[in-house]
């Protein structure tokens, strides 16, 4: 019987993900509703310059409630070591390469790199939201199409295609739950979101929560849930992070299942606000 194990919504994280192996569990039961945010690149397996490889595998064990992909890919650290500007030839002088600092030429992208290392971060977690805006503006004033509009149609795609880039990447690290969902993709973890939810606990308090939504009377009465939804998510954004630096992945899958559907809730009471 065949089983769908790959959804639009993950098709950017998947084609920017340098990670390590990682063999964990595929057995699921639990349905993982699609979060509104969409990346619209293509596939890796469709690029040349995926950082994949063309073969991939599946494991399970007995208990675990989550479905993962297995992924074989290089790190991408010789390429950066020995990048040179299409350009002009000059050699790379720190990463990320994305602008050749001699000739200011926009280089290609390189896929390798993660969005952590656009932003120059260390990869986990805990970041400071407030800084990545002075970064991203600084990557646009260097990167956005406008700027090389006089140069060479080959350098006008490398502009486009970095600059779009770089906005999949402010994106998801601003945003808890998607940076949460692609900190564990560089982990080789692909949380399925087709699976069928069957916590009744959380079934229960998501029909309580919709309901109140929907005979809310006022805007007043749809604040308040808004803030109930926004101390549930600081809560489990928490039981993350403290998850993941423990290496305990279907604990950190548990976390990003509640904040997907608090972030759901969020969203229709702005769409009745």
């Amino acid at each position: 019987m065949s089983r769908k194990f790959w959804t639009p919504i993950y098709t950017t994280l998947r084609r920017t993900l340098p990670s390590k192996h990682s063999y964990l569990p595929a057995n699921s039961a639990f349905k993982f509703p699609s979060p509104t945010y969409f990346f619209s690149s293509p596939s890796p397996s469709s690029s040349p310059n995926s950082p994949f490889s063309s073969g991939y595998d599946f494991y399970s064990l007995q208990n675990p409630k989550f479905p993962v992909r297995i992924f074989c890919f290089s790190t991408g650290a010789e390429e950066q070591s020995s990048a040179r500007c299409w350009s002009c030839g000059a050699v790379a002088i720190a990463a990320p390469f994305l602008v050749c600092e001699t000739c200011r030429s926009v280089q290609p992208m390189d896929r390798s790199v993660d969005y952590f290392q656009i932003f120059g971060l260390e990869k986990k977690y805990d970041i400071e939201v407030q800084n990545l805006e002075g970064k991203y503006k600084d990557w646009q004033k260097k990167l956005h199409p406008d700027l090389v509009h006089s140069k060479s149609q080959r350098e006008r795609g490398y502009a486009a295609d970095q600059s779009a880039r770089v906005i999949d990447a402010y994106c998801t690290l601003s945003k808890p739950l998607l940076r949460a969902i692609y900190i564990l993709r560089l982990e080789g973890i692909d949380v399925d979101e087709e699976e069928t939810l069957t916590d009744p606990e959380l079934l229960s308090e998501i029909l309580e929560i919709r309901e109140a939504v929907e005979e809310a009377a006022d805007p007043l009465a749809l604040n308040e849930i808004k803030s109930q939804m926004n101390e549930k998510l600081n809560h489990w954004s928490n039981s993350f992070a403290t998850a993941f630096r423990c290496r305990k992945f279907e604990e950190a899958v548990n976390s990003i299942r509640r904040m997907t559907y608090y972030e759901r809730v969020t969203e229709e009471i702005v769409k009745k606000l």
